[in-house]
């Protein structure tokens, strides 16, 4: 097995990766599952104890950027480690928070905190991938996000149930302090990797990038406008809990086996083409729900087959962004996650409004439409777009 940088093999930065990517994506979505509890100790309503989630979710994309373009100014592991670190000591905090107010501080911090992580992990996964694999590399970096919310989550959720909600962020914060270790062990220093200073950064073409990030927002918000609102239709559908849990496990099957193929496809057929496939599924399927297929079971296998065709776009975004961008590639990364949180956000209150017009099935329609704006931002040729 090959090495590169400071020794260690691709793989295991690959592995160290992976593992960043669940801790972090736990922090994630643990919250949720235990918003009754915090509220109950702190005597709020369930919405108002939802605004930490809010506030994560601002402060991740308003500070993603900003900490995407250090990193390429003053070093990428550098800015890594100090992520991790101020990412244990927030969720030790959060552990440790004895009213909301500071409670709410430290979510803000952690947000602030997870967005300096994940874009870096991404360019240096993408930097140690073999050319032909980065897509696929990728999207193996990527399902260790979506794996928390399959596993992490339930995990935190079932330490809680027995401990407290405070557990899952204790142990959080102390596989915080281990993922320091190794990420410091994994990836080259940056004198070693030859970052980029301030001097040496190449000029970004702020038009390119828009063109090829807007792709993102109109994914995201299609997709997330619909489910954000999936356990409100399920419900009025008069599904019971084991039935909605049912449904939700489909959907969360088809993300990761979206993600996982979407890499591959993506280097063997090309980034375009796996977005091209991604985003018409997606718009076929939500429209589909937007004339009222699919009820029971044909409704589960529906999500199944909509979250796989979403998930393929992801990882081949990521690849292109990295390969039209090779001097920004942080930079960049940091911005796509923004750009997702963005789109999340669009989707929740366009999808709410439509809700409110015209239920689940004016909801998906809405999100068809978007996605096909999506498809339409793929497919038209402009010189200005950076190609994949």
């Amino acid at each position: 097995m090959t090495t590169i940088g400071g020794g260690a093999s691709p793989r295991w930065r690959l592995a160290c990766g992976w593992l960043t990517q669940f801790v972090v994506g736990t922090d994630l979505f643990v919250v949720s599952p235990l918003l009754p509890a915090i509220a109950a100790e702190y005597g709020l309503s369930a919405a108002q104890a939802g605004i930490s989630v809010t506030a994560f979710s601002v402060t991740y994309l308003l500070c993603a950027p900003v900490i995407g373009h250090l990193a390429d100014r003053f070093g990428r592991r550098r800015m890594l480690l100090g992520g991790l670190l101020g990412f244990a000591l927030a969720n030790l905090l959060t552990g440790l928070a004895p009213g909301f107010g500071l409670l709410l501080a430290t979510r803000i911090a952690a947000g602030a905190t997870a967005a300096g992580i994940a874009p870096l992990i991404y360019a240096g996964v993408g930097e140690a991938a073999p050319e032909a694999s980065r897509a696929t590399w990728m999207s193996i970096a990527v399902s260790g996000l979506l794996l928390a919310l399959s596993l992490g989550a339930p995990a935190g959720t079932l330490l809680a149930a027995h401990w407290g909600w405070r557990a899952p962020f204790l142990v959080l914060a102390l596989a915080s302090l281990g993922l320091i270790a190794a990420n410091r062990l994994v990836w080259p220093d940056d004198a070693r990797r030859g970052g980029a200073t301030a001097a040496a950064l190449p000029a970004l073409d702020w038009g390119a990038a828009a063109i090829g990030l807007l792709p993102t927002v109109l994914w995201a918000t299609a997709l997330y406008g619909a489910y954000t609102y999936l356990g409100v239709w399920l419900t009025g559908e008069g599904l019971s809990p084991p039935l909605i849990a049912r449904a939700i496990s489909f959907y969360g099957a088809g993300a990761l086996v979206g993600t996982l193929i979407g890499g591959r496809i993506a280097d063997r057929f090309g980034v375009r083409l796996t977005q091209t496939i991604s985003l018409s599924g997606l718009a076929a399927c939500l429209a589909l729900f937007g004339i009222g297929v699919g009820t029971g079971l044909a409704a589960d296998m529906l999500l199944l087959v909509l979250s796989v065709f979403a998930q393929l776009f992801f990882p081949a975004q990521q690849a292109g962004l990295v390969r039209g961008f090779p001097g920004r590639r942080v930079l960049l990364l940091a911005l796509n996650n923004s750009a997702l949180f963005l789109g999340i956000s669009a989707g929740s209150v366009l999808g709410g409004k439509a809700m409110e017009w015209g239920g689940f099935s004016a909801d998906a329609g809405l999100g068809a439409l978007i996605a096909g704006l999506a498809l339409v931002s793929i497919i038209l040729p402009g010189r200005l777009r950076p190609r994949g």
